[in-house]
C-alpha cells in the first residue's frame, strides 16, 4: 500500500479511536451518575438557602414584634405610676376629708347647733392653719345666720398673748353644715397653746369649742 494511503488510513483510525474515547468517557459518566448527583446536591442547596431565608425573615419578624410590645409595655408602666402617685395624692385628699367630714354625724343631746370640728396645724413658724366644722344636728332646721370668731393664745416672751383670725367675727349661714378654714400669720417666737372656736348670734354665744395645740 503506497505511504500517503497509509497515513490517511491511521489518521482515520486514530479520529476514530479518539471519538470512541469521549464517547466512552462520557458514557461512563453518565452511567456513574456524577451529574445527577451534581445536580440534585444544588437543588438540595439551593432549597436550604430558601429555607435559611424564611427563617431568618420570621425570626426579624420576632425581633420587632418584640420591640414594639416592649415599647407598649414600658408606656403602659410609666402611664400606671401615674395613675398610682394619683391615687396616693388622691387618697391623702379623702383621708383629710373623712377624719374632718366624719364630725357630721349628730351627736346626742338637744343643741340644734354646735361646732363638732376644730383643728389646727402650725405650717411654719409664722403661719397657723385652722379649720372649723359647723353642724346643725336638728334635721329640717332652718338657716342660720351668725358669725364665726376664732381666738388664738398663747405666751410670747414669757408673756400672755392672744390673736383673732380676723379683727372682727366672719358672717357664717349654716345650711345643715359648714366648714370653714384659714391660715394666719403669728410671731416667729410665739408659743401657741390653744384655739377656740365661738358661734354668735349678735352678742351671745350658740356655741364654742377648744382645741390644745
Amino acid at each position: 500500500m503506497p505511504w500517503p494511503l497509509r497515513w490517511v488510513l491511521c489518521a482515520l483510525l486514530l479520529g476514530f479511536s479518539a471519538a470512541l474515547a469521549v464517547w466512552a468517557f462520557e458514557f461512563g459518566k453518565d452511567i456513574a451518575g456524577l451529574d445527577r448527583n451534581a445536580q440534585q446536591e444544588l437543588e438540595q442547596l439551593r432549597r436550604e438557602v430558601r429555607m435559611l431565608r424564611t427563617d431568618l425573615s420570621e425570626a426579624q419578624s420576632v425581633a420587632n414584634t418584640s420591640d414594639s410590645l416592649l415599647i407598649a409595655e414600658r408606656s403602659a408602666q410609666a402611664q400606671l405610676m401615674m395613675q398610682i402617685r394619683q391615687l396616693q395624692t388622691d387618697n391623702e385628699v379623702l383621708r383629710s376629708d373623712l377624719g374632718f367630714f366624719e364630725r357630721l354625724i349628730p351627736g346626742s343631746g338637744n343643741d340644734t347647733l354646735s361646732i363638732r370640728g376644730l383643728q389646727a396645724e402650725r405650717l411654719s413658724e409664722t403661719q397657723l392653719k385652722w379649720q372649723v366644722l359647723m353642724i346643725q344636728a336638728s334635721k329640717n332646721a332652718p338657716d342660720f345666720k351668725g358669725a364665726l370668731e376664732v381666738t388664738f393664745t398663747g405666751t410670747l416672751a414669757g408673756k400672755p398673748w392672744s390673736l383673732r383670725q380676723a379683727p372682727a367675727p366672719q358672717s357664717v349661714i349654716i345650711k345643715g353644715y359648714l366648714r370653714m378654714e384659714g391660715v394666719v400669720d403669728v410671731p416667729a417666737q410665739v408659743v401657741v397653746e390653744n384655739v377656740t372656736a365661738k358661734i354668735l348670734q349678735g352678742t351671745s354665744v350658740r356655741s364654742m369649742q377648744s382645741f390644745n395645740l
